[in-house]
C-alpha cells in the first residue's frame, strides 16, 4: 500500500475514454476527478495528475465476464496496464470492475440532471476506487 500521506488514483479504462477517480488515503473518500481521452496524449496528462495530486498508487479496473471469466476486454486492460507500467513508476493494482459503468449510469439517470458519457466513466472509476479502499480496510482489520 502507498504511503499514508499520498493519494490513490483509479482508472476506468475504455476504448475512447478513461475515467479517473481520486482519494486521499488519510480520508479514504473517493471522488470523480476527470475523464481523459484514451489517445497518444493520455500518459502525459496522467503524469501531470500524478505529480499535482501526490499520487502513490494507481488502481486499474479489471473487467471480467459475468461468471468472473477472462474476456477479450480483460486482455486489453492487462495490455494497457503493461504499457502503463512503462510510463509510470508507481505501484499498480488491479480491482474487479464488475458492473461499475452500469451502476454509474443508473445513478446519474436517477439524479435527473444532464450528464455526458465522460461523467459515467469518472463515476465508474469512483466505484472501482471505493471497492479497492474497502478491500484495503478489510485487509488492515484482519491484520490488527
Amino acid at each position: 500500500m502507498a504511503a499514508a500521506t499520498s493519494s490513490v488514483l483509479a482508472l476506468d479504462v475504455g476504448d475512447r475514454r478513461i475515467g479517473i477517480a481520486m482519494a486521499s488515503l488519510a480520508a479514504g473518500l473517493a471522488r470523480p476527478l476527470a475523464t481523459l481521452q484514451h489517445d497518444v496524449n493520455f500518459f502525459t496528462a496522467l503524469g501531470g495528475i500524478i505529480e499535482k495530486e501526490d499520487i502513490g498508487t494507481l488502481v486499474v479496473g479489471l473487467p471480467r465476464g459475468l461468471d468472473g471469466q477472462r474476456t477479450g476486454q480483460t486482455e486489453a486492460i492487462e495490455a494497457f496496464t503493461d504499457e502503463l507500467r512503462q510510463h509510470c513508476d508507481l505501484p499498480i493494482e488491479m480491482q474487479d470492475e464488475a458492473m461499475t459503468s452500469k451502476q454509474a449510469e443508473a445513478e446519474l439517470q436517477a439524479r435527473g440532471k444532464p450528464y455526458v458519457r465522460g461523467d459515467i466513466d469518472a463515476l465508474a472509476a469512483t466505484y472501482i476506487l471505493e471497492d479497492w479502499l474497502a478491500g484495503q480496510r478489510r485487509q488492515q482489520e484482519s491484520t490488527t
